[in-house]
């Protein structure tokens, strides 16, 4: 699912018990991670939850875009995570450098729902993938 599904998805939604099943939903639709991705190199610093991000590049049409896979010991962030992922996977880092995530996850009113540490913790992955994209 991608960025935009998942915002209609959440716009459709009225009550925010509902949005939040959603959010868990998606965090159960994320592939498992291979064992050796669970390294403290692939842990996201900053989230109270254990969250692990990896990267890798694919070359598409001349241009280098990102592939992320991620996970988490919490079932609403990895919830958290699978929309990360739906949100920077698939373009270049020029793209990413571009992208307001903070202000695409505000707008589908996350960050206003999610507890000081989540809010965080969300912060914590954007900014990973950001770093990930400049270093690259």
């Amino acid at each position: 699912m991608d960025f935009e599904d998942i915002k209609e998805s959440l716009e459709f939604l009225d009550d925010w018990e509902d949005r939040y099943k959603f959010v868990i939903e998606l965090g159960q639709s994320l592939p498992k991670l291979p064992e050796d991705a669970y390294s403290p190199v692939n842990k996201v610093e900053g989230c109270v939850s254990q969250v692990w991000l990896t990267h890798d590049f694919e070359e598409k049409d001349g241009q280098r875009l990102l592939t992320l896979q991620g996970d988490s010991d919490a079932m609403i962030v990895k919830g958290l995570v699978a929309i990360v992922i739906a949100y920077f996977s698939g373009h270049t880092t020029d793209e990413i450098a571009e992208m307001d995530a903070e202000q695409a996850f505000s707008a589908i009113g996350l960050q206003e729902h999610l507890t000081t540490q989540r809010a965080n913790g969300l912060k914590a992955m954007i900014k990973r993938v950001e770093s990930i994209a400049t270093a690259a």
